[in-house]
């Protein structure tokens, strides 16, 4: 750092980290003396930003609310998350503020970004998809690990322009090898990244999880892209068919949309009603204990087609709950 202009604008960037950053702290991060941190401080007010001084045995300089908002200064990461959440926002229908002002917002951000972090950050927005977030009744998912921001981009960058991906990749029982995929989209499901594709090596359609592989790289070439369905659906078929400990079926007198509030896509395949009103359910889970409350919260009639365990549980539930109801308190 040899300008003084480069420096004065990492103190701005090293006093909206938040806190109070001591003289020499400040003098130590932009290499030069106290007394030219003292001057640096003095440009920045000057230029009416609202810099405090803070006095005491642990004193030194505050970055204070002011009327207006002061240049804001980001590394690329920061300007990566803060992008990334006004799309997330934008499409999962959270924001509070009008569209227009989010996208106003974004483009003014991007207009100050390196070009190439542009273009990567172009590509995960288009590549992104959503899926509806899991009911209250589904076991929830464990806190996972968030993707290298370097690899999301890559692989983003990947999906929008058809190129096949070569990557390391650790299954959940620990093996690990490396993959070659054509990747078909880069879906964010219950606070997970996912990528459905083609494994080339397998000849098969996948699901990989972001937060499993590594070190991805581009191949030479583009595919076509396949026909079905989307991503995202792609995706909750995949889940909900995975291979687990319990295999659920059911049928249930409700209609589809029901059902699904109780049982998302996801965790669960419904099929549409029959002539009598009857849907097919289908679960694999891990574990059962859960699926008698869900059913008992749908209030539908149903019938447990397998296994007998589940059947044994909704009738040790339905025993429970009556025993309560005639119960009359102490």
């Amino acid at each position: 750092m040899t300008r003084p202009l480069a420096r004065v604008l990492t103190l701005l960037e090293l006093l909206q980290s938040g806190g109070v950053r001591t003289v020499a702290e400040l003098a130590g991060r932009l290499e030069v003396d106290e007394r030219t941190v003292r001057r640096y401080v003095a440009q920045l007010v000057d230029l009416d930003l609202p810099v405090e001084s803070v006095r005491g045995r642990y004193g030194g300089y505050r970055l204070a609310p002011g009327h207006r908002m002061p240049p804001l200064m980001l590394t690329d990461e920061e300007a990566l998350a803060v992008l990334f959440g006004l799309a997330a926002a934008e499409r999962a229908g959270l924001s509070a503020a009008p569209a227009a002002a989010g996208g106003t917002a974004a483009a003014k951000i991007r207009r100050v970004l390196p070009r190439r972090l542009a273009h990567r950050l172009d590509a995960l927005r288009e590549a992104l998809a959503f899926t509806v977030r899991p009911a209250p009744a589904a076991p929830t998912a464990a806190t996972t690990t968030a993707p290298d921001p370097e690899a999301l981009l890559t692989v983003a960058d990947a999906v929008r322009h058809r190129r096949p991906l070569a990557f390391r990749y650790t299954s959940a029982d620990g093996r690990s090898g490396e993959r070659t995929v054509q990747p078909h989209g880069l879906v964010l499901h219950a606070g997970r990244w996912y990528l459905p594709g083609r494994d080339t090596g397998a000849d098969a359609e996948r699901l990989f999880r972001l937060d499993r592989l590594a070190a991805p790289r581009p191949l030479p070439g583009t595919f076509a892209p396949p026909p079905g369905p989307p991503p995202a659906e792609r995706v909750l078929h995949a889940l909900a068919t995975a291979p687990h400990r319990h295999h659920v079926r059911l049928r249930v007198r409700a209609d589809a949309a029901r059902i699904r509030a109780h049982f998302p896509a996801g965790l669960a395949l419904v099929a549409e009603p029959d002539a009598a009103g009857w849907s097919d359910v289908e679960l694999r889970v891990a574990e059962l204990d859960w699926v008698p409350g869900a059913l008992a919260a749908l209030d539908r009639p149903f019938t447990v087609v397998h296994p007998a365990e589940l059947r044994t549980l909704v009738l040790a539930l339905a025993e429970r709950l009556a025993e309560s109801a005639r119960s009359e308190g102490s």
